[in-house]
Order: structure tokens, then C-alpha cells, then sequence
């Protein structure tokens, strides 16, 4: 609620605040003081938001091929064929769930959110959104780092940008952000563009190892000797394959980032806030068209790549380390053709970010902000972008660009939110007492739970610079909050008729309220404590008004106020209200009553008892403590012309 005249904001800064609601529609509280929140854009039909979103997915097929190889071998078809079995039968049921259950893009996050309340459902959702800056961030660095890979080894370039990778990384990170910073369409319209290109290109190196499968017909027959030998039998080989799936979950990532960008799909013109049925469905055909096309891809080039690529150089150091499908392309089509495909590579797996990105920024600015744990900039586009490119330049520094380095970290972001996402659709299948989903997403959640431990402890620094990002996250969104602390954190405040007339009748004379602990709400208290007013303050008569405010969520940051009256006893007026703390919804109360009257009421409080320290604890974490001179800090923050700001007593 605004309480006070601002200047207008300079150029800079409206550009920097300009569109607060584009990554963050369908939360209340969108707007921030000084700006306007632009209007919200009408979205895009959800194949074109699929691209953004198969940027990350689809990009996978640059590295997961060879991934599979060295993790598989011989196996690495068949591992891959229970990677897809994974994806069509867990992941994307899942996530069509998720997309239902959370339609505005705050994901399996939110649906957990509700499950706990208080600070332990903070904490809980700080510790998700850690997972998921780890899952988007690395998915920032890790793809430009392999980009720049690419473009490094590329064979007419390796000799003039040896030891450039770390130079081609940060400036691959830097085009990242400036192409947010010019706006969201636009990189809507770079994705479509790429993933065209890039599929296009892949159809046709797919379809030309198929041909050479076939017309050297020894190349089967060798490989499935090979396997045979090395592994027995086909239950042997299907073992097998579920001890290395761990190794090739990476080709699960873009679910998350999938239900992330779903506010950005239009869906229907009927469609409301509360019920979006278009953008659900949309979603809902985003989601399976890109894992179907993906899951053609992952089959098709992990066994083109496997019985065509001799195995050492997959190894490192090999022509056909990280970019198995680019390799064929120069092998088969020609050092142009391959050039062509190491651009379109390059250049998807640059962009592969901007899904990440689009996470983010519809991700972050629905918690933190409401939180009290980021200031209002938080909400706006541009200035997250600035922050989330500057963190990204950080991990590639610290990783010195290293693709093998930062995958353990990407996997375990993925995996996580994945396992987080099949736990909060099972337990909503069991609250909707729809048994046979319970079932089948309880074995999903059992499946993704196992990959995720499993690939712990293989590779414990993913979790390591998780908790990196946990620990930030919580210092910052701490931090955030106790500077916060005295903010005035109503965004509207709503009256009943009762209590508009006990304001109205007061606004004839000094408007006095009196702030009170409702105890017993008998006779004698409000006897009693207006008695102790008067004396206290040495005023006369008894024209005054109770408020009494209940604290609901003291971990809450923001809320609207409503506030109730009553006639208790046939005599004493009082104003209920509920609120996270009780002094910011005194400070609301306040204000509004001069602006709705044109008076500057007065409240009366008493001294709390106890040390001025453990009071100002109890007031951040509780919403309680030392209630006076805390609500005269919040009016003074929010009203700095003193003649204007609400009178404050305590005795």
C-alpha cells in the first residue's frame, strides 16, 4: 500500500524495473514501489514454448550419446532404452501431474510448500530452490562450457582457439544474459530457430548412420557378438543397465524447466488464474511431444554412435569425446557439413541456458520476494538477470569451464527436483484417493530416489555445491529479511461495514486507538486496561477503539489486511484483525485510517516486559515482541514527513 509521494524513477531504472510481471504471473503480489508492472504478454502457443524449454532437453544430444558410451559400452543402446522407459513411463507422468497440480509454474516446489507452514516450510522451500539454482545455474555454465568445447575442437578452428575456452565460455554466459536483458520474446524466437535447425540437422546425421548400419551389415553383427560375449544373457545386459542408469540421467533434464516456462504458454481466452484448462492441456502436449522426440533421438544416435565410433575415442582425449553426433557428421557428410553441425551444436548448447534462465526468473521471484528474503528489484526481469549471469561467470571460474567437473552438480540438481516432484504428486494422488496412482508414482519416486542416492555417492560434490547454494541462498534471503524488518509488509487493507463506522464516527474527533492483548475479552479487561490508558497518559474520557491482532504465520512476509468490528459487552468497540505481525498490521491500520479520513489517529500501547534483544527476536521470527516502538519504525519508514505520520504513546 503505498503511504507516500516517490519521484518519478530515472531512465536507467525504469528500464531496469520494467515488466515486474513477466516472469512471475499468477502471484498476488506483483507490483513494486516507484514502478508499474507492465502488462502481462499473452503467452505463446506451446510448441514455440517448447523450443525454449528443448533448448536444454534437446541440447543433450551434443554430449548424452557419448556420455552413454563411456558409462554403458557395448550396453549403451540398451541402457538408453531403459533411460527412455524411465522418461515415458516415470518422468512424464509425473510432470503431466505437476503441470495440472501447480499451473503457474511454480512446480513440485509449491505443491510441497503447502504440505508444511511456519519456518520449517521456509527452510524447506530455501532448501528446494537451492537444489533448483544448482540445477539452472550449472545448466547455464555446463552448456556454454561444452559450446565452447565444440567450438574449440571444431578442426578448423582447434589450432587458433587452443587454451580459449574459458574466454568463449564467460563470453557465451555474457550473450546469454544480454539477450534476456532485451527482452523475453526474443529469446522465444532465437529458441524456435535453433531447435529447428538443430533437429533438422540431427534427422539427417541419424538417417545417414542408419544407411551406413545397414549397408554394412557387419557392423551389427560384430557389436551384438560383442555384447553377447561380454554380458550372457539379456537379463544380464537389462542388470547391468539399471547399475549404470545413474551415469546417464542427464538425459532426463528439461522437466523442470518445462513446467518453470509454463506461463509463458497461451492456452485458452477463457482461461482464468484459478483455472487455466488450455495452459494445462498446452503444457501437458509440451511435455510429451518434446520427450517423445527426444526418446527417438537418445535410441537412434546411442546405437548409431556405439556400432559405428570405435570405442577409444570416446575416451578422453578422443576425437569423439563429448560430441559423438558431431564426429559422425564430419566422418560421413564432410568437413562442411560437420562445420554447419558444430555451429548449430555450438549454438544450441549456448542457449541451452536460456531455459535455465526462464526458470529462474519465473522460479525465484515467486518465493523469496514474498518471503521478505529479496528486495522488491527481485520481482523485475533485468536486475535477476544481471545477478544470475554475474553468478554464472563465478561457477565458470571456479570450475575453469569444465564440462566433466560441473556434471556430477547437474545431475544432482535434476535428480533431486525430479525425486521432490514424484513425492509431491504421490501424496496428491493419495489425498485425491486415486489408488492406482498412488501406486505407480510411489514406485516412480522409489526409482528417482535410488538414481539420486546412487549418484550421490558416486559423485558426492554434487551435493557439496548444493549446499553451497543452499547455505548462500539462506545467508542472503536471511540477511534480506532483517533488513526488511521494519517494512511495511500489508499490501491492502480491507474493512468491514461495522469497522468503517466505528472510524467514521471517530474521524469527528480525535481518532484514539487502543492496542490490546486480547486475553479473556471479558468486561473487566477492556474496563481495566482502558483505565490504565487514562492514567498512563492522563487523558479523559472513554472514546476509544480496541484492536486486537492475531498472528496467523508469523514466517509470512506480505499479506493483505482484513479488519473486522464488534461491539463486545454492549459497550466497547473493537477492531479485529489477523495478520504475520502484529506491529506492521498496526502501522497498515494507521495509515489507512488518516488516508481514508484525513485525521492522524492516535494508538496507545503499554511497555512490554523483557530484554529489548530476545524482544526484537520474537518480533522477526514470531511476528510479537516489543510492539510500540516497533510500530512507530514502521510508520517512520513509511511515512518520513512526520506532521503526517500517526501518533504513537506508550506508557
Amino acid at each position: 500500500m503505498a503511504t507516500t509521494e516517490h519521484p518519478p524513477p530515472g531512465r536507467l531504472r525504469s528500464w531496469m524495473l520494467e515488466g515486474l510481471s513477466d516472469m512471475g504471473k499468477g502471484h498476488p503480489h506483483q507490483a513494486a514501489p516507484d514502478t508499474e508492472a507492465a502488462p502481462e504478454h499473452k503467452g505463446q502457443r506451446w510448441y514455440r514454448v517448447m523450443c525454449l524449454t528443448g533448448v536444454d532437453y534437446f541440447s543433450t544430444l551434443g554430449y548424452q550419446p557419448g556420455i552413454a558410451a563411456l558409462a554403458a559400452g557395448l550396453l549403451s543402446p540398451v541402457a538408453t532404452i531403459v533411460l527412455v522407459i524411465v522418461t515415458l513411463a516415470g518422468a512424464l507422468p509425473v510432470y503431466r501431474r505437476v503441470a495440472e497440480e501447480s499451473p503457474h509454474g511454480e512446480g513440485s516446489i509449491a505443491m510441497l510448500e503447502r504440505l508444511l507452514s511456519f519456518w520449517k516450510g521456509k527452510l524447506f522451500v530455501l532448501t528446494l530452490l537451492g537444489f533448483a539454482a544448482t540445477d539452472f545455474l550449472i545448466t547455464i555454465t555446463l552448456s556454454a562450457a561444452d559450446a565452447s568445447t565444440h567450438l574449440v575442437e571444431n578442426p578448423h578452428l582447434t589450432s587458433t582457439l587452443h587454451d580459449r575456452q574459458m574466454v568463449i565460455t564467460l563470453v557465451l554466459v555474457a550473450l546469454l544474459g544480454a539477450v534476456f536483458l532485451k527482452g523475453f520474446l526474443e529469446a522465444i524466437g532465437v529458441a524456435v530457430a535453433l531447435v529447428v535447425v538443430y533437429l533438422g540437422l540431427n534427422v539427417v546425421v541419424v538417417a545417414v548412420g542408419l544407411w551406413h548400419v545397414v549397408t554394412e551389415g557387419h557392423v551389427v553383427t560384430d557389436w551384438a557378438d560383442a555384447l553377447t560375449a561380454e554380458h550372457g544373457n539379456v537379463f544380464a545386459m537389462i542388470g547391468v543397465s539399471l547399475l549404470v542408469f545413474p551415469k546417464l540421467a542427464l538425459g532426463l533434464s528439461g522437466f523442470e524447466t518445462g513446467v518453470a516456462v509454463m506461463p509463458h504458454v497461451q492456452g485458452d481466452p477463457d482461461d482464468t488464474a484459478e483455472n487455466p484448462k488450455g495452459r494445462i492441456r498446452d503444457t501437458k502436449k509440451l511435455l510429451t511431444t518434446a520427450a517423445l522426440i527426444m526418446s527417438v533421438f537418445l535410441i537412434a544416435t546411442s546405437f548409431i554412435t556405439t556400432v559405428l565410433i570405435p570405442e577409444k575415442e570416446f575416451e578422453s582425449g578422443g576425437q569423439a569425446n563429448g560430441r559423438a553426433l558431431a564426429y559422425l557428421s564430419h566422418e560421413y557428410l564432410g568437413n562442411a557439413f560437420g562445420t554447419v553441425y558444430d555451429v548449430s551444436t555450438i549454438a544450441i548448447l549456448w542457449f541451452a541456458g536460456a531455459s535455465a534462465m526462464a526458470g529462474l526468473l519465473n522460479l525465484m521471484p515467486r518465493y523469496l520476494p514474498r518471503y521478505g528474503m529479496a528486495p522488491h528489484w527481485a520481482r523485475a526481469v533485468r536486475p535477476m538477470v544481471i545477478v544470475f549471469t554475474l553468478v554464472a561467470f563465478l561457477v565458470t571460474w571456479i570450475f575453469d569451464a569444465d564440462v566433466d567437473a560441473q556434471g556430477g552438480a547437474y545431475a544432482t540438481g535434476v535428480l533431486v527436483l525430479m525425486s521432490s516432484a514424484a513425492i509431491a504428486v504421490t501424496i496428491a494422488a493419495r489425498r485425491a484417493r486415486q489408488r492406482g496412482w498412488t501406486v505407480g508414482f510411489a514406485v516412480v519416486s522409489a526409482v528417482l530416489l535410488y538414481v539420486t542416492v546412487v549418484n550421490v555417492i558416486e559423485r558426492p560434490d554434487g551435493v557439496k555445491i548444493g549446499a553451497c547454494f543452499i547455505a548462500g541462498i539462506i545467508l542472503v534471503s536471511l540477511l534480506s529479511r532483517l533488513a526488511r524488518a521494519f517494512e511495511l509488509r500489508v499490501t491492502s487493507v480491507t474493512l468491514d461495514s461495522m469497522a468503517e463506522r466505528f472510524i467514521r464516527d471517530m474521524a469527528s474527533r480525535k481518532i484514539r486507538f487502543i492496542a490490546n492483548e486480547p486475553d479473556q475479552r471479558d468486561k473487566a479487561e477492556y474496563r481495566d486496561k482502558i483505565e490504565q490508558i487514562r492514567q498512563d497518559n492522563d487523558i479523559p474520557g472513554e472514546d476509544f477503539v480496541f484492536v486486537e491482532v492475531t498472528v496467523v504465520d508469523p514466517s509470512e512476509f506480505e499479506s493483505g489486511l482484513t479488519v473486522r468490528g464488534e461491539v463486545l459487552h454492549n459497550r466497547y468497540r473493537v477492531l479485529t484483525l489477523e495478520s504475520s505481525s502484529i506491529s506492521n498490521a498496526l502501522a497498515a491500520l494507521l495509515l489507512h485510517t488518516r488516508d481514508s479520513t484525513g485525521c492522524i489517529p492516535h494508538i496507545y500501547f503499554e511497555w512490554t516486559e523483557g530484554n529489548p534483544f530476545a524482544n526484537f527476536l520474537r518480533f522477526f521470527l514470531f511476528g510479537q515482541g516489543e510492539v510500540a516502538p516497533v510500530t512507530r519504525e514502521v510508520l517512520r519508514e513509511a511515512e518520513p514527513d512526520r506532521d503526517r505520520r500517526p501518533r504513537v504513546h506508550t506508557g
